[in-house]
């Protein structure tokens, strides 16, 4: 069952171009990933040596400048889409998650950094050689970024940086942290973005066990009087709040597109089982009930990628609205939601044992309705943006 190929076939923003990076990622996966999936959720993270296959496949600079060592000539943002919807196929979101984790970290010096910083980080990481993490969230809040505490004070020739980041995605195994720090005075007009190298003196990191996302490393880095050179600053000095908000955009859109791509795989595993499993005599698809609520899966699967599909195309021109990304990440988490438990009805007991894509599938709806800004938080933003000027 390859919905996403029937969907791309009658859709207006794909082409036989985006069946090609379908069919070259695929593979791709087949070969380098779904024999040893399993294992890697057991190990808690990702081979490093996966970051080089994938960028030798052209994965990893799919949509980066060439001059970077991406490709991006005759590529768009669906192509991405593509891409995601491939690397979802073993139904582990970690996969995603910490493979194209410079999806996050690196376009925030791809669009402020200096030149000599772009070139210092950026071709290593799209060929692989290196992973880079971005660390916004604390230990002491999450999505009110502007209330963030770590500091970076300028002493001398250098920053002096102190402070505590939770939740970072590939924060084990990274050799780069993109860091939102703050070197100004409260609110967001004095926050700054800045490269820390993971080995430098000061820095420390803790593993994080978590419900789902196995495979994907997360941590919790400190700063103890880290000392961070000039150059290392990603843009003007206190002007990090809207890269880190342009940064959010951009990675809510993925989310959404992610949370559906995930919900297919639910539910092409719950039609499999389906039309395999019986029960009074007949297999479950023949029974009216199974298949009304199929149906009511796929309704909901693909009004939900037409807004995602629409934003996206809004996005690539530059006309997307910031309520719009937040109210797609709740709507397409909550799709994710209801479609991971209704497959899971539908396999009944075998969706509670280990090893079907829907169980892992279920324990990770919850990151992704919490990861890039809760439920709360993006309808709040979204309600604040469609109303603030309502009396």
């Amino acid at each position: 069952m390859r919905m996403f190929e029937d969907w791309r076939a009658r859709s207006p923003f794909y082409d036989d171009s985006h069946e090609a990076v379908a069919q070259s990622v695929r593979r791709f996966v087949e070969r380098e990933v779904v024999p040893f999936i399993d294992q890697w959720e057991q190990d808690g993270e990702l081979p490093r040596e996966l970051h080089q296959k994938a960028a030798a496949a052209g994965i990893l600079g799919l949509g980066y400048p060439e001059a970077y060592g991406g490709t991006s000539e005759g590529f768009d943002i669906f192509h991405n889409l593509t891409q995601s919807e491939e690397l979802a196929a073993p139904g582990a979101g970690g996969l995603g998650a910490s493979l194209m984790t410079h999806s996050i970290g690196l376009p925030p010096i791809l669009a402020l950094g200096s030149e000599e910083l772009k070139r210092r980080v950026a071709p290593p990481v799209l060929a692989g050689e290196k992973i880079i993490a971005l660390a916004i969230t604390e230990p002491s809040g999450g999505s009110d970024v502007a209330q963030l505490k770590t500091r970076a004070e300028r002493r001398g020739n250098h920053y002096v940086v102190n402070g505590a980041k939770m939740f970072i995605t590939s924060g084990m195994r990274a050799d780069w942290f993109t860091v939102a720090v703050r070197t100004g005075g409260p609110g967001m007009g004095g926050i700054s973005l800045m490269l820390i190298e993971a080995d430098r003196p000061g820095v420390s990191r803790t593993r994080l066990e978590k419900m789902g996302w196995h495979c994907s490393d997360t941590a919790a880095l400190y700063f103890a009087d880290v000392e961070v050179p000039p150059e290392n600053l990603i843009g003007p000095e206190n002007g990090g709040f809207l890269g880190i908000m342009r940064n959010f955009n951009a990675e809510r859109l993925g989310m959404a597109h992610g949370c559906m791509a995930m919900a297919r795989v639910a539910l092409a595993e719950a039609v499999d089982w389906a039309q395999t499993r019986e029960t009074f005599g007949k297999p479950l698809i023949q029974h009216q009930a199974i298949r009304i609520k199929l149906a009511d899966l796929v309704r909901q699967v693909e009004a939900t990628q037409a807004w995602v599909d629409l934003l996206a195309d809004q996005h690539r021109k530059g006309m997307g609205q910031p309520a719009s990304y937040a109210m797609l990440k709740v709507q397409a988490t909550r799709s994710l939601e209801n479609v991971a438990r209704e497959a899971a009805q539908v396999l009944g007991g075998a969706s509670y044992l280990r090893g079907s894509k829907v169980e892992r599938i279920y324990r990770e709806v919850r990151v992704n309705a919490i990861g890039g800004g809760s439920e709360e938080i993006m309808l709040d933003l979204a309600g604040r943006q469609l109303f603030s000027s309502t009396r």
